[in-house]
């Protein structure tokens, strides 16, 4: 049996061995290759050219079915796509390209979101339509009467080939129209507002027949979603599917869900999303109307994520308009908040995710004052510091009396030589005597690991801190430090730390952790610089802590 000093140094690393197994099983669940699906559901491609498929939903069951339109065989690239069908939309925050084939929303890019610091003017591209990358949003109206049915989707015709919001308008509409040979007049109505990433997209069905028209709505994601290498060191941030509804704010739907099963559901008042880290694409439809909430995977690892509302109804002679609401964009929490009930949550913040939201509301109280993400890190850092001196000065005084004890437990050790038990009977007097708990430092550091993790969720997954700016040479926050000087200062200040502790016992426990500062900064690395300067500076204030009442209970002996 190990002395009990052993066995709190042997816990605290157990404790560590513990986490790091959780955030690798976490990547492993997110990087399993997806299986294969024993009956693939194909469905429209952008061009209209690969694979077809517009849901439905069967009028007897209430099943959702599927159409098939016969393939052929065409790039999927946006350049493959006749110039006559795309249309382009540009606001303040939004680049869009839209296919006048069933309205489709191809392409989509973020001018306020550089695709890296080297390239300042080149903005991320979030829907597109690349090979490999397929990531597009459909909606529309499905009924036997069109505009899309089982031949395909509906070909709108629409005044012009660019739409700009201009200075001094507030939005921006975009008409499409469809007419059929009856009388049936439909217009897609997409409607942008200044500095806003939210869609409104509605359906006008105008019945100028002799006979009553009906069909159904319908929205759906449409991603291709490839297995990317990734390195153990790399963060598993969540990227895949996620659905919203009264009784589950926030459900996940992975790729492997979709995969070996398909999604299900009747849902009032709900969303579906498409989940990235920083960024989300979101279909919110009308909540006061009962959805089918589906899911469908295919070939050519194609996924689908939408909703299939009920029958709608036009009688000749009268206008039925149909809403719903697209968010494409940053993963901003205050906006998401307002689009939706539990649209902030696609901002995946992990287990503790109720304490990252309140560190988070705090940090941007900070920054609104100081202005820099990276000065906030250290400010919040120094808070939580203060806020948990009273549980760290336990640690700190459970460690210093152990120091203390060193030379006696030196005396224990050579006394009883290698006769375990005795010398583990004898140290436990001893405790008992001096009145000690070896155990003492371990609770104050669990109640902290709560706070620690979910601050680490908030500096990667807020997408406030990518591209954001420190000073010198750190030019992101959430990119690794390009000359690994904060990895650096890291290991040196968890050295000094060790040199504050009391060594243990065993010699071969004691070159373990002399090799633990080495270890960390190797791993840290690759880590945001974000995460560095949160390391960094917890360190040391926890060296400064340590050696102020280790240094204190020494005057005092």
């Amino acid at each position: 049996m190990t002395n009990m000093m052993s066995f709190q140094r042997t816990f605290l690393l157990i404790l560590l061995v513990v986490i790091g197994y959780l955030l690798w099983t976490e990547w492993q669940k997110e990087n399993q290759p997806v299986a294969s699906q024993s009956q693939p559901v194909v469905a429209t491609n952008i061009n209209g050219a690969s694979e077809s498929e517009v849901p439905t939903l069967n009028e007897e069951s209430s099943a959702i079915a599927t159409t098939q339109v016969v393939p052929t065989e065409i790039s999927g690239e946006l350049s493959a796509i006749p110039s006559t069908r795309l249309i382009t939309v540009k606001t303040d925050v939004l680049n869009v390209t839209i296919d006048t084939l069933g309205g489709q929303l191809v392409q989509v890019q973020l001018p306020a979101y550089p695709e890296s610091l080297q390239q300042p003017n080149v903005p991320i591209t979030l829907l597109q339509t690349n090979p490999g990358s397929l990531y597009i949003a459909q909606s529309g109206l499905k009924g036997p009467q069109g505009p899309d049915s089982a031949t395909g989707f509906a070909q709108f015709a629409t005044e012009n080939s660019e739409y700009i919001l201009a200075d001094g308008k507030d939005d921006l509409s975009v008409v499409l129209t469809w007419k059929d040979a009856q009388g049936v007049l439909v217009k897609k109505i997409f409607n942008f507002k200044r500095g806003q990433y939210l869609i409104d997209t509605s359906f006008e069905i105008d019945n100028k027949s002799a006979a009553p028209w009906r069909g159904q709505l319908y929205a759906q994601i449409k991603r291709q979603h490839v297995e990317k290498s990734r390195s153990l060191l790399e963060f598993p941030t969540y990227s895949g599917g996620a659905v919203s509804s009264p009784e589950k704010r926030f459900q996940k739907i992975t790729f492997d869900d979709m995969s070996e099963d398909n999604l299900d559901e009747r849902i009032t008042t709900g969303w579906l999303a498409m989940v990235d880290r920083y960024f989300v694409s979101a279909f919110i439809p009308n909540n006061q109307t009962e959805y089918r909430y589906f899911s469908r995977a295919g070939g050519d690892k194609n996924y689908w994520l939408g909703l299939v509302g009920p029958w709608i109804e036009v009688a000749p002679g009268n206008t039925v308009k149909e809403n719903l609401q697209f968010y494409v964009g940053p993963e901003i929490t205050d906006k998401l908040k307002q689009i939706a009930p539990g649209l902030e949550l696609t901002v995946d913040y992990g287990w503790f995710w109720p304490i990252s939201q309140g560190l988070f509301w705090l940090m941007k109280h900070i920054h609104h004052f100081v202005g820099n993400w990276g000065v906030v890190i250290i400010i919040i850092t120094v808070l939580i510091k203060a806020v948990f001196y009273p549980l760290s000065a336990a640690s700190y005084r459970s460690m210093a009396n152990m120091r203390k004890l060193q030379p006696k437990m030196a005396a224990l050790k050579e006394r009883h030589g290698d006769d375990k038990q005795k010398f583990s009977q004898a140290m436990m007097e001893m405790y008992k005597k001096e009145k000690i708990n070896p155990l003492g430092g371990c609770l104050p550091i669990l109640v902290q690991i709560p706070v620690f993790i979910a601050l680490y969720w908030v500096l990667i997954e807020s997408v406030e801190f990518r591209q954001a700016p420190f000073f010198g040479w750190i030019t992101d926050l959430s990119a690794q430090d390009p000359y690994y000087i904060l990895p650096v200062i890291m290991g040196i200040s968890m050295f000094a730390q060790q040199k504050l502790s009391p060594a243990p016992p065993d010699p071969m426990q004691a070159k373990i952790l002399m090799t633990m500062p080495v270890v960390f900064t190797l791993l840290f690395l690759t880590f945001p610089a974000g995460l560095m300067v949160y390391w960094v500076v917890n360190n040391l204030i926890s060296i400064a802590q340590q050696w102020y009442i280790t240094r204190s209970i020494e005057k005092a002996k």
